[in-house]
């Protein structure tokens, strides 16, 4: 079985987040890390190999230059390879151009499955697995709470309003995991160090076939602002009306 997992590099969770003045993060504003969710899905995929040595990953992010540091984590925690997509007209990507990046770069590559979270730290779309998976035309599972792999198929447990729906696809399919799955290894000194031995192929919009892809047909930020300060809050004193003054206030509101 080869696994591909979608790794990707998003600023520190505990840093403020800044945008540049064309709309896109700022990636040297803060710390760069791997998007823990991005490592539960990689975490999924170690436990099947785990369970069976002959298993394959291949970790795949799309992102800068710098972004091979993410990957580089992912070799040491136990992936086989990594791919990595990287081209000045990917800057500013919106969700279906990286979907569309992301599933040239897995064409022909003879993958089984491909695992990803099901929506990163910094963008919160949680559309591109299921974009990846029509552009492929390959079945698409998720968001999940746990998966399990056969030969043939993948079965995996979706949480609902009105409870958990078991779901199953045949194989090759994409899954998206939540924060439900396991938490993600640290990796071993051995890993580390055998990491700096593991190849990482690197491909460009013109080895992808997609040299003239831009953002422009896709979603620009036109302009952008600070969030504003929070304010003090407005305290009420009970006097033996409080009550009809929260009401009064939650009504106002439109919070009831």
């Amino acid at each position: 079985m080869k696994i591909a997992v979608l790794i990707k590099q998003v600023p520190d969770t505990w840093d403020d987040r800044k945008l540049t003045s064309g709309g896109c993060v700022d990636r040297a504003a803060s710390e760069r890390v791997a998007d823990e969710i991005t490592e539960r899905a990689l975490e999924t995929a170690l436990r099947q190999k785990d369970a069976d040595k002959s298993v394959e990953i291949v970790a795949v992010t799309m992102g800068p230059g710098s972004a091979t540091e993410a990957l580089r984590k992912a070799l040491s925690m136990g992936a086989d390879s990594a791919m990595h997509l990287v081209d000045d007209g990917f800057a500013g990507a919106d969700a279906l151009t990286t979907a569309r990046v992301l599933a040239s770069g897995l064409t022909g590559a003879d993958f089984d499955v491909v695992i990803a979270g099901n929506e990163s730290t910094d963008g919160r779309g949680g559309v591109v697995p299921a974009m990846v998976a029509e552009l492929l035309g390959v079945p698409f599972l998720g968001p999940l709470n746990s998966a399990h792999f056969t030969g043939a198929s993948v079965t995996g447990e979706r949480q609902s309003a009105d409870g958990t729906q078991a779901l199953v696809a045949q194989l090759p399919a994409v899954i998206s995991v939540t924060e439900r799955a396991p938490e993600a290894r640290f990796p071993k000194f051995k890993g580390i160090m055998t990491a700096k031995r593991k190849p990482v192929a690197v491909c460009d919009a013109a080895s992808l076939r997609m040299a003239d892809i831009r953002n422009a047909d896709g979603n620009v930020v036109l302009a952008s602002r600070k969030r504003p300060a929070r304010t003090a809050g407005r305290k009420i004193v009970d006097d033996g009306n409080a009550a009809s003054q929260l009401i009064a206030y939650l009504s106002a509101e439109n919070l009831i």
